[in-house]
Order: C-alpha cells, then structure tokens, then sequence
C-alpha cells in the first residue's frame, strides 16, 4: 500500500465519504487511490472555488467534512477566497493540497511556492507531512481537527513522493472532542441579568440556531420578552412555519444602531457584538449601544444550546415558546417583476424542508421578506462577503442533503465567479434550482459608492460596477454546462419555470430579468 492509499483509507475510515477536487500531477496517486478504494464519492470541479464553496456547504448541512484535493500553491490560492467564506462559517473541512516531492523543492520548479504561507491564513489546523510513514496518521489527525467544535479548516499539504512510496498502512479514526458545556455561575449570571434588564437581547449564532436551540430560545423570550437575534450572515438557520422566528441583524451600520437602539443588555450565544461590515465617513463601526451590559453566555466552541435550555429553566420558562412562526402561504404575485414578488413567489412555491443557498445581494431582500411563514426550511448565508460562494455552497448542500430540493438565490456579478459549479450540477444531477437575479450591474457596489462618500461618479466610475456591455446571456452560459436554463421577464414566467423545476429533479437555471 502506498502513502496515498493509506491517507484514502485513513480518510474513509474517518468519516470521509466525499472528496470535491481539481487535481494536478502532483495529486495523481491519490486520484489513483481514490479507484482502488472504496468509500469517497469524487466530485471533480473545473475551479478551485467551486471546489471550496462546495466543501463549506457539505460541512454546513452534513455536520462533518468533505474533503477538497487541490494542486500546489495556485490551486489553493484560487480556492482561498471560498475557504475565508468557510472559515467565517466554522465549517469543517479537510484540505489534500499536493505538493512537489520533498527532494524536488531544491531546485524551485516554476509551480513551487509557499503552500504553508498561502494556506496558514484560512486553515485552524496545518500541516506538511514528510514521510510516507506519517501520512495516514496526519489524515487522521486532520479530520479529528476539522471535527473540532465548533468546526473549522483543516489543511495537510501531501508531497508527491509520500503519495508514490510503498510500505504505509492506514491509521486508525481518532477521537473527536465535543463542545465544552457553560458552568452553573455563567448561568445564574445570565439569569439575573435577564430578569433586571428593560430590553434585552439575546444574540445567536451556530448550531444553536438549529430547532432545538431556536425552541429553548423562544421558552426564554416568553419568559424574559428579550429580543431573539442572529447575525447578518448566520451560516446555518432553520427557520420557517412551526419554528422560532428570529430577527437578522440588518447590513448597513446605521441600520444596525437603530435595530440595536435601548439594549440594555446583549446575551451573546457563540457570537459577537454586531460591528458594521465596512467603515464608512462619519458612520459607527461599534453598533451597541455604550451603556449596554454584553454577557457571553456560550463561546463558539461551547454547546450554545444546551445553553440556552439550561438558562430557560433557570429563568422559569414556559414550555411553549413565544414567537412561532405559522404558515402563511402568499397569494399568487402579480405585477412588476422584481426582487419582492420573485420573493413571494418562492415562498408560496416552496417546498418542504428545502435548502437556500443565499447570495442575491441587494435582490435577497424580497425573499427573506417572505420566507418567515413559508415551509421550513435551511438558510445559508454568505458568511465572509466574498462572492462566489451562493451555487458552489448550494452545490456542496445538495451533495450532502440527497432528497432535498436546494434553492440557490444569486447574484449575477457574484455568479461569474464560480459558474463553473453549474457544469458540477449537471455532472452529479444534483437537485438545485439557481436563480439568477440579473440586474446587470455589481448593484451593491453602486450603493456604497455613495455611502463611502465617493461623490459624483463620472462614466469611469460607473463602468467598473456595469455589466451590460455586453449583457450575460445566462440561458446560453448554462445550457452551456449542462442545466437547462429559462428566462423570466414578468412574474408570470418566473411562477411557471420555478413551479416547473420544483416538480423535476436534476438541475435548473432560472434568469431574473430586472
């Protein structure tokens, strides 16, 4: 058995059931193992950001990690920009990257290059193994890493010849650590600081805003009236009829002082306070209010929701809690087609226990609007503000969720960035609906031109943020890779492709006119 051979058994022995790569030379033992030993589904991706964005949705909705293979240093680097996505996002997530055989590196081949400088930033865990004798054992201790609460980015840079040299043997699967639990004081003193405070508000992020955390979080706000919270760009969110509605921390720094506006006390549950995405002239960067009392109830790295059980019951809780969404299926929309009745034609259409894959920028609003009283459902989000991530994540969910229908809302500009993903979908027949919202324009980025006090953009300016000239052609850019594609240029439309492709398997591309 070669070094190669006994990581993928390592791997499989592990956990490891998929691995998303776009291999090089460098890798080609390992592509070899994957022939000869059971128990990896390959997923091969034509851009190393689809390689990673799908890992960070299959670490998202599976709970353990895939692993990626990436060729050298500029195969991570094009990947990095999704893994600062999924580092954001606590995923788990095994990196294979390869590397020139360790005798090689002397004489500085034009593909060397500084793999632990370009993967350190990204990775929670990281290594390079140097003998074919440690390499099952350095698989093992990867994965156990990557499974590290509350989940994160584990990298082992594999030289060629420890792939290729005989005489290794699999490791056995290591112990993997569960989060830590809060103690009694933590507690009590979040109780006693719920009961004296005026409003509130009870911060959450990670698992916890999973059913059984958004229930004990609801028993606390029917007990206390706190306010329910999560980030911005929570990674994972149930949400929808039957479950605990929460309130998303709004995107611009004014928008979040106002929403923060006479908290007197934040309970932070695996989060921190809210802080403007960027800094703006004249505008906070800290968006809580200066007299309110921050207490952290659960670190990342602690079980937020037996947390929040343990602090219902401290406080008294009812058993049923405040705040439960009731289905409200929309009416038919009619009208202009835009962002909102995009919006309330997905949530009366949408299927039960779909997954969203949230990238539309400035066209998501509509969506989330509606989706509240919908069927129940998961929401992915873009946790690190790098685009490209909405159908790479969605591609990764749909691997990891067979039987449930993914919904990926995005953004045109943020599309062209991983396209790619499209031609994965049609290749594993995966059951996505990409929703292109095509307003031919970065549009984002026209409303912070103003906002970072850039006045009066002359033609210039404007053109760096156009994408009409020529305009995307996204039925014949996804035909192209495979996924049948429609247009909708009226609400009408848009109601009979979605309709259509939630009724059909495979994948579906529907373009957004706006």
């Amino acid at each position: 058995m070669n070094g190669a051979e006994s990581l993928v058994q390592t791997l499989v022995d592990s956990g490891i059931s998929v691995c998303f790569a776009n291999p090089g030379t460098s890798e080609m033992h390992f592509v070899a193992a994957l022939d000869r030993i059971p128990g990896i589904r390959s997923v091969l991706c034509l851009f190393e950001g689809v390689v990673t964005g799908a890992a960070d949705g299959y670490g998202r909705m599976a709970g353990k990690p895939a692993c990626t293979l990436l060729h050298l240093g500029p195969g991570l680097a094009n990947g990095l920009a999704n893994l600062h996505n999924a580092r954001r996002a606590a995923s788990p997530i095994v990196n294979i990257i390869g590397d020139h055989a360790t005798y090689h590196a002397q004489y500085d081949a034009p593909l060397a290059s500084d793999i632990m400088g370009f993967a350190r930033p990204v990775s929670g865990w990281l290594h390079q193994s140097t003998s074919v004798r440690d390499v099952a054992y350095d698989g093992a201790r990867a994965v156990a890493a990557a499974l590290a609460p509350p989940g994160q980015i584990a990298s082992l840079i594999l030289p060629a010849d420890t792939a290729w040299l005989e005489e290794a043997r699999p490791a056995p699967r290591l112990p993997v650590s569960s989060p830590s639990l809060v103690d009694d004081q933590t507690i009590e003193l979040a109780a006693a600081a719920l009961k004296s405070a005026k409003k509130p508000m009870v911060l959450i992020r990670g698992t916890a805003l999973l059913d059984a955390g958004l229930t004990a979080a609801g028993r606390l706000a029917a007990a206390t009236g706190a306010r329910l919270a999560c980030d911005t760009f929570a990674p994972r969110m149930r949400r929808g009829a039957g479950l605990v509605s929460i309130e998303r921390i709004p995107y611009f720094a004014e928008q979040i002082v106002d929403f923060m506006a006479g908290c007197d006390l934040l309970v932070l549950v695996g989060a921190k306070p809210p802080v403007s995405f960027f800094a703006y002239p004249g505008k906070p960067s800290w968006c809580t209010p200066d007299d309110a009392r921050i207490i952290t109830l659960a670190q990342p790295a602690q079980d937020g929701t037996e947390a929040l059980v343990r602090l219902a019951s401290a406080v008294h809780a009812p058993l049923e809690p405040a705040h439960v969404a009731t289905f409200a299926r929309p009416d038919q929309p009619t009208g202009k087609l835009n962002a909102f009745s995009v919006g309330q034609a997905i949530a009366r259409l949408l299927p039960d226990n779909a997954i969203i894959s949230d990238e539309a920028a400035t066209s998501g609003l509509g969506a989330n609007h509606f989706m509240l009283q919908a069927c129940p459902h998961d929401h992915l989000a873009l946790t690190g503000g790098a685009i490209g991530q909405g159908i790479p994540v969605g591609t990764g969910a749909a691997l990891a969720c067979p039987g449930r229908k993914v919904i990926c809302l995005q953004g045109d500009g943020g599309a062209m960035y991983t396209l790619q993903a499209l031609w994965t979908q049609a290749r594993e027949r995966l059951d996505v609906i990409n929703i292109i919202f095509a307003n031919h324009s970065y549009g984002i980025l026209n409303v912070e031109l103003m906002r970072v006090g850039a006045l009066n953009p002359g033609p210039t300016a404007l053109s760096m943020l156009d994408l009409s000239n020529p305009k995307l052609d996204w039925l014949k850019l996804s035909e192209g890779m495979g996924v049948p594609a429609y247009r909708a240029t009226n609400i009408e439309e848009f109601c009979k492709y979605f309709e259509h492709s939630t009724q059909n398997d495979g994948p579906h591309l529907i373009e957004v006119v706006i």
